[in-house]
């Protein structure tokens, strides 16, 4: 495994790969890796001949500026978990290689931005928007790999790939979660030993939420799962919504979709975490 710093350099390494035909998987990563993102990683290596992960923790995504100074930086140790995967490449730039100058770029993704995270923090999207075009156009990887626990950046990325034409394939991959049902973050980091215990209990009470679904409507639902976590010490439910997976708006009643989703943000702490349930088989999505 290699790790590269440079656009440069990372080019003409992809270029040379791209002479004998072989194809480029690749995971875009903020780093401070855990089983999550290894799981991407390993995909991505089965399903292509080379794979590139990045480590870029991208700046113009953070509308709350004291969080981007806290987000964890480990990239010794994040180089160190990738080399057992059989990651071909690691993209470590700074700030300055993915921006030379600044990106004053502004996307339009409809409705799709306006929710939830969108609603919540004003800018995110088109940050990501920004760095994952940017991150494609410097790799330009036959398929890259997203997790599902960011579900709304998934959907959004999807739509940026169809409005650049970005001859990418997006690959979803499922939420992998601790072995109480907490989703894997790097946020996690940041749980003090009661947070931590205490924030097992969104996955909880999400899955318990999918049992009402034949009895209860959807707000009936939507307020169960609100008030049951702001219950518990240290938690606090920032957005709760029962939403269409591909539209990302609210719905009022189950059949409005075959497809609903719920998403949620929740603070431990200070620290925001999300996750989201599928009310739904994905063979149906």
């Amino acid at each position: 495994m290699q790790l590269i710093k440079t656009v440069a350099g990372l080019k003409k390494e992809l270029e040379n790969k791209r002479k004998e035909n072989m194809s480029i998987g690749f995971v875009p990563t903020m780093g401070a890796l855990h089983n999550g993102h290894i799981e991407l990683v390993k995909r991505s290596v089965t399903e292509n001949d080379i794979s590139v992960v990045s480590i870029f923790v991208n700046p113009t995504q953070f509308n709350d500026k004291n969080d981007l100074l806290k987000y964890p930086r480990m990239l010794d140790a994040d180089c160190k978990l990738l080399e057992k995967t059989g990651n071909t490449f690691v993209f470590a730039p700074d700030v300055e290689e993915i921006y030379p100058e600044p990106d004053t770029r502004q996307f339009d993704f409809g409705c799709l931005a306006c929710v939830m995270e969108g609603q919540f923090r004003p800018g995110h999207f088109n940050g990501v928007a920004q760095v994952v075009s940017r991150l494609f156009e410097i790799v330009e990887p036959d398929r890259a790999y997203f997790g599902e626990k960011d579900f709304q950046q998934s959907v959004i990325i999807r739509e940026m790939v169809k409005q650049l034409n970005f001859n990418i394939q997006i690959v979803a991959c499922q939420i992998v979660r601790e072995a109480d049902g907490l989703a894997m973050s790097s946020r996690n980091l940041r749980l003090n030993e009661v947070q931590r215990k205490n924030a097992a209990n969104i996955f909880r009470i999400l899955n318990e939420s999918r049992n009402k679904k034949d009895s209860h409507s959807v707000q009936a639902v939507k307020l169960l799962v609100e008030n049951e976590l702001n219950l518990i010490p240290e938690l606090k439910v920032e957005y709760f919504d029962i939403v269409d997976a591909h539209t990302l708006q609210s719905i009022n009643n189950w059949e409005e979709t075959g497809a609903p989703i719920g998403c949620i943000a929740v603070f431990a702490g200070d620290v925001r975490l999300i996750d989201n349930i599928k009310y739904f088989s994905p063979s149906t999505k």
